[in-house]
């Protein structure tokens, strides 16, 4: 990924969105308003964070892209399956509730928020197709990935070989320390093996989402898939992390364009 600045904010975009010339970021925390343990671009109201600093927030992101906050959507996030096909008749509702959007509309801006939690983003440059999608570790377990992909295949006749998707910054494997139960749903829901003990016998098992995300797309017949390698709960300074800060954090926004 290439890190940009300006304004103070700094984001990181992938070279395969980048070579197609789209619109896109993964922002940091860095350059906003919020404060406390909000500090400083928190994009999520559902945080506790006041209304206009969030609102502040979200201006200068789309900004960064020559973008008005009429021009972009966003979701109410409900950690499961769910894929919204969106267009330009959706902007200005509030019910949008998915973990990942779907759209072939030039100009609309697709957002999403994130604190540990997998970004995923999609694009079919011979479909003219961008998808935007929340893989939380329950995200995962469910199929938010072949789902996103099904739904990208079904709707505007993508064909899983020409899409590109880019997994970014979240939880690493060596933060991301789980119990039994977990590992086990979300290691039965990949092709390959995502657990690892880093403690030794009789330690908890720690997963790998990147892999876990990577593997989903690879299982959906996508074969373009970018990695990040970023770990937010590894770095605070620029990332929210709502496991590294205990709950008490803002999340991060990214950000896709169709053009």
């Amino acid at each position: 990924m290439k890190r940009l600045t300006s304004g103070g904010m700094a984001w990181y975009q992938f070279d395969s969105l980048s070579a197609n010339g789209l619109r896109h970021g993964v922002f940091t925390r860095l350059g906003g308003v919020s404060e406390g343990q909000y500090h400083s671009l928190n994009l999520s109201r559902s945080t506790g964070d006041a209304v206009e600093p969030v609102r502040e927030n979200r201006r200068r992101m789309l900004g960064s892209f020559g973008l008005q906050p009429d021009e972009a959507l966003t979701s109410w996030l409900v950690h499961g399956n769910h894929v919204r096909m969106v267009s330009q008749a959706d902007l200005g509702q509030d019910d949008v509730h998915a973990d990942a959007m779907v759209t072939n509309t030039p100009g609309l801006a697709l957002t999403l928020r994130f604190a540990d939690c997998v970004p995923i983003l999609f694009h079919d440059p011979v479909r003219k197709t961008i998808a935007i999608a929340h893989a939380g570790w329950m995200g995962i377990v469910v199929g938010i990935v072949p789902a996103t992909v099904h739904a990208m295949t079904l709707a505007f006749g993508c064909q899983p070989g020409d899409i590109h998707a880019c997994v970014g910054p979240s939880i690493g494997p060596t933060q991301f320390e789980v119990g039994e139960d977990v590992a086990a749903k979300i290691q039965g829901a990949v092709p390959h093996n995502v657990i690892s003990y880093p403690g030794g016998a009789g330690a908890k098992p720690h997963v790998d989402l990147w892999q876990a995300a990577s593997a989903q797309c690879h299982t959906a017949g996508v074969t373009h898939v970018e990695v990040a390698g970023h770990c937010t709960a590894s770095n605070t300074q620029e990332w929210f992390s709502h496991r590294a800060e205990k709950g008490k954090t803002g999340r991060f926004g990214a950000v896709l364009v169709l053009d």
